[in-house]
This record gives structure tokens, C-alpha cells and sequence, in this order.
């Protein structure tokens, strides 16, 4: 390098030029052409020079004897475990630890070299310098590709088990779990049982990019999954999912789930399990080992830098565990009711949304009804099945849907098939908490008058009456089965119950 520092200057280059060319910092340059200088040597004698000769002669020029310049690097390098573990924290910066080793080690070493020599120190692989992670700011997420599996006592079936492991970014404080599936519900109480562990919730999440945690991948904007992005807002957190293909993203976790291969599936491979509790108990002691283990060329383990550096930089839990959600697109019908399928029930919704598109949110406990991102209902949960939950401000004044459609109307309209459709129409009416509730039942037994006549439709009531079996689709079975013409017992236990007639207690569902 000498030589050709030499042999650059002597043919006219610059200092930044010959910086440039040679990859070395221009105050390096200037550095060696002053002490080639002092040296009183012309550039051709200097090239002339044995290589030892060359090196002994400007060695003689600087200011720092080799054994003190040894001994300086010496302490550079002892430092550098502070600096590694201090740029963690957040707001720290080389600059500032520059000043603290510069005031413990006055003839350290300048900014630059001290940037330098850290950059070679913290060197892992040829083209490639690990990022350093703040504090408290970043969550890798994974899947194992390797299973564990438990055993059914009863069959004796072997159960492979996934395996979720989530890793800190600076302390690399590591949380390892097994569950039965990558869906969604697995997948955000794996997630959330980490928080728990660690105590705290960091900056951001950062996901592979399967499906429970993102929709739909992309390089720029990748689309969160909503029930993780909820689950996010909830712990005050965001998502940030890795790249596609991009290992080097989420390296920390990719590291971590190696490691649960000798650490965790080695250690259990002779043993057998028969709950996923009992095969998580023995996951959670392995891994207080594996946390309280040294890392390899350190002398602290990751649970001593967790607790030192990362644990109080972590956001403080919500009070509430999150709760997981359904949605659901429905129609508001004209009895002022959404309808959900999965519990078979109705909940109200104020009538300036008749036939609307609106969104239910439902968790464990309540149901949010939306329309436009703006809440318009709140109902607790119902799990009985065709019930109607109502709230009375919801329904229509005088309870009519619209100018055609009341209880008069109903009643007016039975009146004219026959005496037992106008009594049965009545009670339909009669045993809603309110009679929009009955609205879509009453216009399917008066529209079966059109199909079958009036005569047979008033039989039907008058039989359906005398076993008290009130709704549309005792009608539709009397009548599908010809009982309206015999006086034979009807078969009671193939009556088909809909999805808005609730029959529950009354004798016909006996």
C-alpha cells in the first residue's frame, strides 16, 4: 500500500484520488505522504527500498511506538464487548461510546479507527454485517419445520404437533411453544402467550409470510392479516412482515429454530408425551436452560442481557388479554335484524339501516355491528340458538317496516284465508318480543294459501293450533304431508326447524 501511495503521488494523483483508488480514508493518505516527507527520502529511493526497510523507515516516523500502539489496540478491542452490548439500548450511538472510551483511554484511537476497528471486530462473514437491533423494539416470529408430536392414549395415534418460536431482537431472549395447527386462533394465542412470557410488548411483530399472518405478500406493502392486525392494535403494536425469500429479515428467529433442534427436539426425542400441556411444560423447562445458557463466545447468557437491557425498554401488557374475533357480511333485514349463522340468532340493528351491508365483529362476549367503519350497534353475545336480541330504540316507531307492513296488516290479510289462519297469525305475533320479529313468518304462511288454497292452509293452522306448534315450518310440514285432510298424530320428530322460527318449549317441539 506504501508503494503504491508512492508511486500514485510521484505520477501527480491527488490525495483524494489516491484515497479513492486505494479504498483508505483520505486523513490515512495524508498521514503516510507527510511521513514519506519527513522520511528526506526522494519517491525513487523510497521504491528502491527492501520491504522490511520500507517499513522500518516510516514506522521511525510516526508517533506511536509499535508496543504502544499494540497496547492501545489492545484496549480498544476489550471494549468493543461494551460497545456491542450499549448499542442496544435505545438512543445510543458510536459517537457517544467513542466519548466514553476516549475519556477512560485519552490516547485511544480517533472516531474513524474507532468505527473501523469495531467493523472488523463484529465481522461474522464475508460480505455481510449483522444489523444491531434496539432494545425493546423488534419480535421475530416462526414456525419450525420440524415437528414435535404427542400420542392419543385412547387410539394410540401419533399427533404431529407444530412448533412456534419467537425470538427478541437484542437481548435474543427466546420463547418456544408447540400447538396443534398454524390457523389463525393457534396462531395469535401462540403470539400472545410470547408477550406474556417476555412481560412486555415490543415496538413491532416481525411474521414469515404465512397465511395467519398475512394475506397477501408483497416486497413494498404486504397485506396484514385482519385478525392480526387487530390483535396488534390491541397489544399497541405493529406488523411488519419480512420479505418473501428474504431469510436474512427475520435471521435472529431463523437462528433461534436451529438451535430448538439441539436444545429442545434432541433433548425430547426418547421421551413420549400425551397432552400438548404435558409436552409444553417440558418445552418451558428446557427452554429456562437454554436462556440461562452463555452464548457461545460471550460471557452472559440471553436471560442476563434480557433483564439488563431489554425487559424495562419492553410497553407495559393492556389489562386484557385480547379476545379473538369473527366477522361477517350481512343484510339487514326488514325486521330491523342482522343474522348470524354460526349461533343461529339475531341481533338488532336501528331501522335507518333497513337493507343495508353491514359488518359484524364478534368476540367471546359481545357483538359489534358496523356499517361504513362506524359502530351503529352493540349487543351481548347470544348462544341460543334462533333467539333474537333486541334493543327497543332499534325498532321503528309504531313497529311498522314501512307503510305496507304491520300487525294490522298481517292479522287483515289472515282474516281473509279463514278463522284459524287469523288466530294463528295472532299468536305468532303475540309471542315475539316484538312483532317484526314474527314478520317474516307470518308472509310465509299467508304466501302458502297461493300454493295450496285457503281451505287446506286454514286445516293446517286449526291441527298445528291443537298441538300449540307455532311457525312457519310446522305449517309447511302439515301440509307437505297431507295431515291438514287426516286426524292421524303428525310426525313430530321430522319437523325441520328454520333458521327464523324459534319452537323451542312448546309442545309440537316435545
Amino acid at each position: 500500500m506504501i508503494r503504491e501511495i508512492i508511486r500514485m503521488k510521484d505520477n501527480g494523483l491527488s490525495n483524494s484520488q489516491i484515497s479513492k483508488s486505494l479504498g483508505k480514508s483520505r486523513t490515512t493518505i495524508i498521514k503516510y505522504l507527510s511521513a514519506i516527507e519527513t522520511s528526506g527520502f526522494c519517491a525513487k529511493e523510497l521504491l528502491e527500498l527492501q520491504e522490511a526497510d520500507l517499513s522500518e523507515l516510516l514506522e521511525g516516523c510516526n508517533e506511536v511506538a509499535p508496543l504502544e500502539r499494540e497496547e492501545i489496540h489492545k484496549d480498544l478491542y476489550s471494549f468493543f464487548s461494551y460497545v456491542e452490548k450499549e448499542l442496544k439500548r435505545i438512543g445510543v450511538t458510536r459517537k457517544i461510546l467513542w466519548n466514553e472510551y476516549k475519556i477512560k483511554y485519552p490516547q485511544g484511537v480517533m472516531y474513524s479507527q474507532f468505527c473501523e476497528h469495531y467493523k472488523k471486530w463484529n465481522h461474522k462473514s464475508e460480505g455481510y454485517m449483522p444489523c444491531t437491533h434496539k432494545a425493546g423494539e423488534k419480535l421475530f416470529i416462526d414456525y419450525a419445520g420440524k415437528k414435535l408430536h404427542i400420542i392419543d392414549k385412547e387410539t394410540g395415534e401419533i399427533k404431529p404437533l407444530e412448533v412456534f418460536v419467537a425470538t427478541l431482537g437484542a437481548s435474543q431472549y427466546t420463547y418456544v411453544e408447540a400447538s396443534f395447527s398454524q390457523q389463525i386462533p393457534d396462531f395469535i394465542g401462540c403470539v400472545q402467550n410470547s408477550l406474556h412470557y417476555f412481560g412486555g410488548v415490543p415496538a413491532c411483530i416481525i411474521p414469515d409470510n404465512l397465511k395467519s399472518a398475512v394475506t397477501k405478500s408483497n416486497r413494498y406493502e404486504p397485506h396484514v392479516n385482519e385478525q392480526f392486525a387487530c390483535f396488534a392494535s390491541h397489544y399497541d403494536t405493529s406488523v411488519m412482515p419480512a420479505r418473501a425469500l428474504k431469510p436474512k429479515d427475520k435471521s435472529l428467529v431463523e437462528g433461534a429454530v436451529k438451535i430448538t433442534y439441539t436444545k429442545i427436539h434432541a433433548a425430547l426425542r426418547n421421551k413420549e408425551f400425551y397432552s400438548i400441556v404435558e409436552l409444553n411444560l417440558a418445552i418451558r423447562e428446557l427452554l429456562v436452560i437454554y436462556n440461562q445458557s452463555p452464548f457461545q463466545k460471550k460471557p452472559y447468557s440471553r436471560m442476563e442481557l434480557f433483564l439488563e437491557i431489554e425487559k424495562d425498554a419492553l410497553k407495559p401488557l393492556p389489562v386484557e388479554k385480547y379476545e379473538l374475533r369473527d366477522y361477517k357480511i350481512a343484510t339487514v333485514q326488514k325486521n330491523c335484524h342482522v343474522y348470524y349463522s354460526s349461533d343461529k340468532n339475531y341481533y338488532s340493528v336501528p331501522n335507518a339501516y333497513m337493507g343495508k351491508k353491514v359488518k359484524l365483529v364478534l368476540t367471546q362476549s359481545t357483538v359489534e355491528i358496523y356499517h361504513n367503519q362506524t359502530r351503529i350497534a352493540l349487543h351481548p353475545r347470544s348462544r341460543k340458538a334462533y333467539h333474537y336480541v333486541t334493543v327497543k330504540e332499534h325498532m321503528p316507531v309504531n313497529h311498522t317496516y314501512n307503510a305496507d307492513w304491520s300487525p294490522e296488516y298481517f292479522i287483515n290479510w289472515a282474516e281473509k284465508t279463514g278463522a284459524s289462519v287469523k288466530e294463528y297469525i295472532e299468536k305468532i305475533l303475540n309471542q315475539k318480543q316484538y312483532p317484526e320479529q314474527g314478520y317474516k313468518s307470518c308472509v310465509g304462511i299467508l304466501n302458502l294459501a297461493a300454493k295450496t288454497g285457503k281451505d287446506r292452509l286454514n286445516s293446517a293452522c286449526k291441527r298445528a293450533l291443537s298441538y300449540d306448534a307455532i311457525g312457519y315450518n310446522p305449517i309447511k310440514n302439515i301440509l307437505e304431508k297431507g295431515l291438514d285432510k287426516e286426524e292421524t298424530q303428525p310426525d313430530l320428530f321430522n319437523v325441520s326447524v328454520s333458521n327464523h322460527d324459534n319452537i323451542r318449549g312448546s309442545k309440537y317441539y316435545a
